[in-house]
């Protein structure tokens, strides 16, 4: 090493420590401040701006989408066994409270026929003026859904719990904003926005189930709900809707069977028998907006093609008058979303259907798949309705 290369490197030396003693402290904290920034930045992802947790009781959607659908229980991967769900009859039938009570006399003198219209009489979901009065059909309340798992397998167990009601009940609960003697409303007195599943007996007097049915061709089977019925008029919703029924789906004093509701609705608005599909229950669902919970469906019919499905329905069926018309779409993920987002679609869904047929194509795709053909379908949609 000559003289020159040793003065190079004592100098090298002292510059290093030089830098080192000025430079590296200021360094350090600086890649301190943007790690901090990255995990803010990260954080304000899932913190709302007031610092508050987000609720994870958030409603379904997909991009532009929202619905007040509420998935309590099911994701549409494992499905629910028959046998993990109990229904609870109550004994008691549900009580207004006086201020809502006089709702209900109001619908009564409006719509009981007397004894001469008797004869006229419709089925409870008719309304609109041309099909006569409503019929004050025998329902059930909510009174609570209970969901747990079993110890080993984590398989989920329902025990549903409900009450006696009436239509006309049911129809006064859905005046959830309507003013109160005191200037309140139902919504704002009895409702916690941020306790989805706390709420009265009285203002959930509706269960149903929603049935996704794909043909043995894989045709998608939507429904457009008539102009005439009182819940949902002209809105496209599930393949098959049905309401449990007291007079209907109890036999004696036995407590209804989710399953057997959902065959009831495949037989009267399809004509389908047991026998030509397979059955299989997804979720517990609850509409937050009208306080309306339903147990999700999926029903793949074993010979049936979507044309030979037309014809069956064209010889008829029973419940002709409950839909005006039914699609067809290929029962695939990106075909569904799709449709689901078309600007004609979008806005005109029954609130819980949506979330019915992303939940049958994961049980048939499966998820992974399902959500990157909704990523895209977003992607796709014009500049800003896609927000």
């Amino acid at each position: 090493m000559t003289g020159i290369d040793l003065a190079n490197g004592i100098v090298g030396a002292v510059f290093g420590v030089i830098f080192a003693t000025l430079f590296q402290q200021p360094l350090q904290n600086a890649w301190f401040r943007v790690r901090r920034r990255s995990a803010t930045r990260v954080r304000s992802l899932t913190y709302r701006e007031d610092g508050a947790p987000t609720s994870t009781w958030a409603t379904f959607s997909i991009g532009p989408l929202h619905t007040p659908a509420l998935l309590v229980e099911g994701d549409g991967e494992q499905a629910i066994a028959p046998e993990s769900v109990r229904v609870q009859v109550l004994d008691g039938e549900v009580v207004l409270p006086e201020e809502m009570a006089p709702w209900r006399a109001e619908i009564a003198a409006a719509e009981e026929p007397t004894q001469e219209q008797a004869l006229d009489q419709v089925r409870p979901e008719a309304s609109g003026g041309t099909h006569g009065r409503i019929w004050n059909g025998p329902r059930y309340a909510v009174e609570g859904v209970e969901i747990s798992r079993t110890p080993l397998e984590e398989h989920a167990e329902v025990r549903l719990r409900l009450r006696p009601t009436d239509y006309f009940t049911f129809l006064a609960s859905q005046q959830l904003d309507r003013r109160l003697p005191d200037g309140t409303t139902p919504r704002g007195r009895y409702l916690d926005p941020d306790r989805p599943l706390d709420a009265p007996a009285f203002l959930q007097c509706s269960f149903g189930v929603n049935v996704a049915v794909v043909t043995a061709d894989h045709l998608l089977v939507v429904s457009r709900r008539a102009d005439t019925v009182r819940s949902g008029p002209g809105l496209w919703g599930s393949s098959v809707n049905e309401g449990l029924s007291r007079h209907i789906d109890s036999a004696g004093r036995n407590a209804p069977d989710l399953h057997d509701v959902a065959r009831r609705g495949m037989r009267e608005e399809l004509s389908l028998e047991p026998h030509e599909y397979t059955l299989t229950m997804l979720a517990f669902v609850l509409d937050v907006d009208q306080r309306q919970w339903s147990a999700h469906f999926t029903a793949s019919l074993t010979g049936l093609t979507g044309d030979a499905l037309r014809s069956r329905i064209s010889r008829g069926v029973a419940d002709r008058w409950e839909h005006q018309s039914i699609d067809y779409v290929p029962f695939r993920p990106a075909d569904v979303t799709d449709y689901l987002l078309r600007p004609d679609r979008i806005r005109r869904w029954a609130p819980v259907t949506p979330a019915l047929f992303h939940l049958a194509l994961v049980h048939a795709h499966g998820r992974g798949a399902v959500e990157r053909a909704e990523a895209r379908a977003v992607r796709r949609l014009p500049q800003g309705q896609g927000a």
